[in-house]
């Protein structure tokens, strides 16, 4: 990744970029192993999570055109913040409401996680920018 003289964006880029990567796998993997996942999550057949497989990979690309940018947007980098947290906190609601398999429930919480890693990496990012000399 191409980096600007300004090496306080780093941790940013590199937080947007991994979540990008993150979320780009994560949706080949809903696609493509669509079936299969229903079946280990214990949903019935009839489900489809080909949407969310879609709007990952489109989430993923946008994450990545910021993290590609000479300057990160932050207006951007906090959506994806937001987003993240919103992905958390969905999920822990929908294991709660949704009769998922015990092993689909622990998928669950354990990208959950991984998101919120993310969504702190993003945050301490933004906060390292804005504590630089360069910050205007």
């Amino acid at each position: 990744m191409k980096q600007s003289g300004d090496t306080s964006q780093g941790l940013l880029k590199n937080a947007l970029a991994g979540n990008a990567v993150f979320s780009v796998a994560s949706g080949l993997v809903i696609l493509f192993a669509n079936r299969w996942l229903v079946k280990f999550l214990g949903l019935p057949n009839k489900v489809s999570l080909a949407v969310l497989g879609v709007s990952l990979i489109v989430y993923a690309a946008l994450l990545w055109l910021n993290a590609r940018r000479p300057k990160v947007r932050m207006p951007d980098a906090w959506v994806a913040i937001m987003m993240d947290v919103a992905w958390v906190v969905g999920s822990y609601a929908v294991i709660l409401l949704v009769p998922f398999s015990v092993r689909g429930k622990w998928m669950i919480a354990l990208v959950a996680e991984l998101v919120l890693v993310f969504a702190v990496l993003q945050w301490l990012g933004i906060r390292k920018i804005r504590k630089s000399p360069r910050y205007v």
